[in-house]
C-alpha cells in the first residue's frame, strides 16, 4: 500500500472522530437555558398595559336600521368607563345601500355602545366617493342611522372646488338614499371649473 493510500485510510477514520469531538464540545460548552424563564418585557410597558387595560388591533363591524354598514378599527382601544370605549388611531367607514362609501380617520375616537354614538377628534378627516376629502377637528356620529355632524370649521376640496364652513352635516335625506354632505355656517367656495372636467 503505498503512502497516498494510507493517508486516505487515516482520513477516512480521523475525520469523523474530529467532527464526534466537536459536536460534543458544542453540548459542554453551550449556556444551559432556563425554559421556564419568562418572555422578557419591559418594566414600563408591562405596567402601562396592567393600568389602562388595553386591547391593540381591535375591529368592529355592524349595520344601521337603514341597511348601513358601519366598520371600525384602531390601534389601540383603552379607558374603558361609563359605557365609553377611547380608542387611538381610528379609521372607520360607513357603506350605503346606494352604493356611496365615505371613510374616515382621526386621531382618537370615543364609542358609547349605550348611547349607540361615536366622536372622533384630533386631524378628523372625512372622505366620500363622490370625491370630497373634508379635514376637521371634532365629528360625532349615531350608530343607528347616517347622521354625522361636525360643529366645529371644517375645510376640504371637491369636484366643484374648495370649501370651508363653519359646520357640516353628513345624512341621507330619504332611506337608502344618497349620502348628503351639507355644509352650512359661513360656507365659502373656490369653484375650480378645472376639477370638473378632469
Amino acid at each position: 500500500m503505498d503512502s497516498y493510500s494510507r493517508l486516505v485510510a487515516w482520513l477516512k477514520v480521523l475525520l469523523p472522530l474530529m467532527a464526534l469531538g466537536l459536536l460534543s464540545t458544542l453540548f459542554l460548552l453551550s449556556r444551559n437555558v432556563d425554559s421556564t424563564a419568562a418572555i422578557p418585557f419591559a418594566e414600563k410597558e408591562i405596567q402601562d398595559r396592567m393600568r389602562d387595560q388595553q386591547v391593540t388591533g381591535p375591529f368592529f363591524s355592524g349595520a344601521t336600521g337603514n341597511g348601513d354598514l358601519i366598520s371600525f378599527s384602531a390601534n389601540k382601544v383603552g379607558k374603558f368607563a361609563l359605557g365609553t370605549t377611547h380608542a387611538e388611531g381610528v379609521t372607520a367607514q360607513i357603506d350605503l345601500p346606494s352604493g356611496s362609501r365615505i371613510s374616515f380617520s382621526a386621531d382618537f375616537g370615543d364609542v358609547n355602545m349605550t348611547e349607540q354614538t361615536s366622536k372622533l377628534t384630533g386631524n378628523v378627516q372625512i372622505t366620500t366617493s363622490a370625491g370630497y376629502v373634508v379635514m376637521t377637528e371634532l365629528l360625532t356620529s349615531s350608530l343607528k342611522q347616517l347622521d354625522v355632524k361636525s360643529p366645529d370649521m371644517v375645510e376640504g376640496s371637491g369636484p366643484i372646488g374648495q370649501i370651508t364652513a363653519g359646520s357640516l352635516h353628513i345624512s341621507s335625506l330619504h332611506n337608502n338614499g344618497p349620502a348628503q354632505l351639507i355644509f352650512t355656517n359661513r360656507v365659502k367656495l373656490i369653484y375650480d371649473p378645472q376639477r370638473q372636467r378632469d
